[in-house]
């Protein structure tokens, strides 16, 4: 519950044989004694057809078969790990800045929290709790049960001046002291650019339950400032 009533109001939409048959016959018979005196065997016209006639030539329709059956295989692998392993996500807006910036492009990994919590500090992509339809990314500042108190330009966890070295700038002082008690099972987001974040102190629902977030940020990939390729991890 906020005890910031005057909210102002942000306009945010962050946001793929063969098998050579070896004759293992260790026993000496006539064959095996014209081979030791080197006479060649002859083998007959009928063993030479059978042998060609086992070979079957390649036709371009099966060679063009089987391209398309492995780039079908690349189309449904690429699909299950972009569906269920990594969130491939590009970011509209600078409220992260300067952690992330305006267009930079992230990877999210979507089993991070499969068997553990979401930790306060983690960057995350998860469903805008007013709009579902939305993705967001923001910072986690509260986890269940935090008490999360924002006075004086800076914010206080638990009764503790929360240490931010990742901030674009200052946050402004409002002169109004917002308290939020974070229920069991949701969580409390920033952004890191806080004069310019639309985020859990404006929503109207104000916090986001665990099951809505769907990944954490591992690594940047695409500088979208410099507009170049560029990995660098996320944290």
């Amino acid at each position: 519950m906020s005890s910031y009533d005057n909210k102002p109001t942000y306009t945010d939409e962050d946001d793929e044989l063969e098998f050579d048959f070896i004759n293992d016959d260790y026993g000496f018979d006539e064959y095996d004694s014209i081979l030791d005196n080197d006479t060649p065997v002859n083998s007959s016209p009928d063993d030479n057809n059978t042998k060609n006639s086992s070979q079957k030539p390649v036709t371009f329709w099966s060679e063009v078969l089987s391209y398309v059956k492995i780039l079908v295989a690349a189309v449904i692998i690429a699909f299950i790990f972009s569906r269920y392993v990594i969130v491939n996500a590009e970011v509209p807006t600078g409220s992260m800045k300067s952690t992330i910036m305006e267009h930079d492009k992230l990877i999210g990994f979507r089993l991070s929290y499969l068997f553990s919590e979401p930790k306060r500090g983690d960057i995350v992509i998860f469903k805008y709790p007013d709009n579902e339809a939305q993705n967001y990314v923001k910072r986690v500042i509260g986890t269940p049960g935090d008490v999360v108190q924002i006075k004086g330009g800076q914010v206080y966890v638990n009764g503790d001046l929360l240490e931010e070295d990742y901030l674009y700038e200052p946050m402004q002082n409002t002169g109004i002291e917002e308290t939020y008690v974070v229920p069991e099972g949701y969580y409390f987001m920033m952004g890191d650019n806080r004069n310019s974040s639309l985020d859990s102190r404006y929503w109207k629902n104000t916090y986001v339950a665990k099951n809505k977030i769907i990944a954490k940020v591992i690594f940047k990939y695409y500088d979208g400032y410099n507009e170049k390729f560029s990995f660098r991890k996320i944290q």
